[in-house]
């Protein structure tokens, strides 16, 4: 199951929002901007932003995630969000002997499906511990030819060996991820990874991201989730039509959130 933590975030993200919002409104100067904003100002600020749809001043407020036990597809659909920054792990200097790797539900309950799929990994392990024994040895004795002294040459060839036998792993193959997003940014993400529509495994990581922001800026993701919480749904004929379950899941979810705060 993916892991989802919030690293850190910009320290005050609301009261962060809300001067910048007051900046653009008001005749305040930048050394006493924050003068003022208590928490029912904050609160009354954001809240403005939100009905009138004025995006750019929440852009200054950013989270840091770490996120593991997801896969490499995961990975090639959360990197097509664009305005975030990414630090993932790398398959050309982490060796993946023995590696994790995770079990779509689908598969998982049908015992013949599940089979098939965990003889698939092991097989795709066996072949990349061979590729990479291969590469290995065939890289340090060239190295080894070159005058390269031996143990320097071991470590040079295990890089080399790895970077391709990669090729062979499949997209179930887990991964850690760094993921930077701001605010304005996490709310198109969340309108489309929170959506039943999009793909379990990231609907379940935008899932746990927005339960965590909602602990330390409530009033700024008040409205963030699929876009069915504030209005129709937008697939059309795609939808899933369960907007009604969508909204009271919703609810529910930060109904708790409150009160466990």
């Amino acid at each position: 199951m993916a892991k989802v933590m919030l690293l850190t975030y910009t320290p005050e993200p609301e009261k962060t929002v809300a001067a910048a919002a007051k900046l653009c409104y008001s005749n305040a100067d930048i050394e006493t901007l924050m003068d003022g904003l208590t928490p029912e100002k904050t609160q009354s600020f954001v809240a403005m932003l939100s009905e009138i749809g004025h995006e750019s001043p929440i852009e200054h407020a950013s989270f840091t995630f770490g996120i593991e036990g997801v896969s490499r597809a995961l990975l090639a659909q959360i990197t097509r969000h664009r305005i975030a920054s990414y630090s993932v792990q790398s398959q050309r200097y982490v060796r993946k002997n023995n590696f994790e790797y995770i079990v779509p539900p689908e598969i998982d309950v049908i015992p013949e499906a599940r089979e098939e799929f965990l003889a698939a990994m092991k097989t795709a392990e066996e072949h990349y511990e061979k590729l990479a024994a291969a590469l290995k040895d065939a890289h340090t004795k060239r190295l080894i030819e070159q005058g390269i002294d031996p143990s320097k040459a071991s470590k040079q060839a295990e890089k080399q060996a790895i970077e391709d036998a990669r090729f062979v792993l499949p997209n179930a193959c887990d991964t850690r991820m760094i993921v930077t997003m701001n605010a304005r940014s996490l709310h198109n993400f969340f309108a489309h990874r929170c959506c039943n529509r999009a793909q379990w495994e990231i609907r379940e990581v935008a899932e746990q991201m927005l339960a965590l922001v909602l602990k330390v800026a409530p009033n700024l993701f008040a409205a963030a989730g699929p876009p069915c919480l504030n209005g129709a749904c937008p697939e059309g004929k795609m939808s899933c039509q369960k907007a009604k379950e969508v909204r009271e899941k919703y609810s529910r979810m930060k109904e708790n959130l409150t009160t466990e705060a």
